[in-house]
């Protein structure tokens, strides 16, 4: 089993371009879309641009159409209280799920900006990127026959990713099947024909797709990891059960998919590792790491990561966001700490 990507690729950012305040500005522009629809695309990619530091995703204004298509009504991108403060929001559902855009701190190269839901302990990650997003909603959109109202809100962007009546025409078993060879790879996906596997009795194929599930599929994120340990587990492998879950909490706490509770308790652990994370925020901590040679910057560094994950915790994200965005400021990131400390 191959090791979480570690928290610490994560924790620095790379610099960018100063940015300045826009999430309340853009409210007219000269598109000749629907002006309510062009207004907040402006919007989002503006603040990605000059908030998030970041280009924007090259489809994100079919994106936004989408997801109003589909029923959900845009929020303000700067409308980050009470929110994890890496996303920018895009959309919320009638169900209140907050579709976001994350935006990791610093990010390996060629790696877009993935879509996700915003819940309680953290973030599930939707898509890898707008592109598949898009992507799959055109397709299950064709399946279920309610596709022209999506064609019309995803315009000519639609026609590069998805042809309709492709799927009949691929004569593929099932909807998953094609996603995972046509689309790209979706966390939900995976563990739902892993799932199937069980069902059917087919342990060997769950155990193969639960493992191929965490060979760095989605860098960052923990969630395989703990979802590979639930299936370890559910075939009395108790033992990498628990090294499963517990390479899954070496990655960032609120990429797991779950609580932190739940994941401890795969892993055979208690507060032991809240407990330690304390210790290594605390003046006392610090001072030991720099005693072992352990470079400034990358001290507060470390101390920002360690604060998301004990603010995952809990859900208490205001209460950190400012110390969160102090050590970015203090390791020289000015741009990530305006990002993380921006809400409106």
């Amino acid at each position: 089993m191959r090791p979480a990507v570690s928290r610490a690729a994560f924790a620095s950012v790379l610099l960018a371009p100063r940015a300045v305040g826009v999430a309340a500005r853009c409210a007219s522009s000269s598109s000749a879309a629907s002006p309510s629809v062009a207004a907040a695309t402006y919007d989002h990619a503006s603040f990605i641009k000059e908030v998030a530091a970041t280009d924007p995703p090259e489809h994100l204004s079919s994106l936004l159409n989408v997801l109003q298509a589909r029923g959900e009504k845009l929020v303000s991108p700067g409308a980050k209280r009470g929110l994890i403060p890496l996303v920018v929001p895009l959309a919320e559902s009638p169900a209140g799920n907050l579709t976001s855009l994350l935006r990791w701190p610093t990010a390996p190269s060629g790696m877009e900006m993935p879509v996700v839901e915003v819940r309680n302990h953290g973030l599930w990650l939707l898509a890898k990127n707008v592109n598949q997003y898009i992507h799959r909603v055109l397709v299950e959109a064709d399946i279920n026959g309610y596709a022209d109202d999506l064609w019309s809100a995803v315009g000519d962007s639609g026609k590069k990713l998805y042809t309709k009546g492709d799927f009949k025409e691929s004569q593929m078993a099932d909807l998953d099947a094609y996603l995972l060879k046509k689309v790209g790879l979706f966390p939900d996906v995976i563990e739902r024909k892993t799932s199937c596997h069980f069902e059917k009795g087919d342990y060997v194929s769950a155990l193969i797709t639960g493992e191929f599930y965490t060979r760095d599929q989605f860098p960052g994120f923990g969630r395989p990891f703990v979802f590979n340990a639930e299936i370890l587990k559910r075939v009395g492998r108790t033992t990498e059960a628990k090294d499963s879950a517990r390479v899954a909490l070496k990655s960032p706490w609120w990429t797991l998919g779950c609580s932190y509770e739940e994941a401890a308790e795969l892993a055979g652990w208690e507060d032991e590792q809240i407990e330690f994370i304390r210790e290594k925020v605390s003046e006392e901590g610090k001072r030991e790491d720099l005693k072992k040679g352990k470079a400034p910057e990358q001290v507060v560094l470390d101390e920002a990561a360690f604060l998301m994950d004990l603010a995952s915790v809990d859900s208490n994200w205001d209460d950190v966001v400012d110390r969160i965005a102090g050590c970015y400021r203090e390791a020289g990131l000015d741009d990530i700490a305006k990002f993380i400390a921006y809400r409106e």
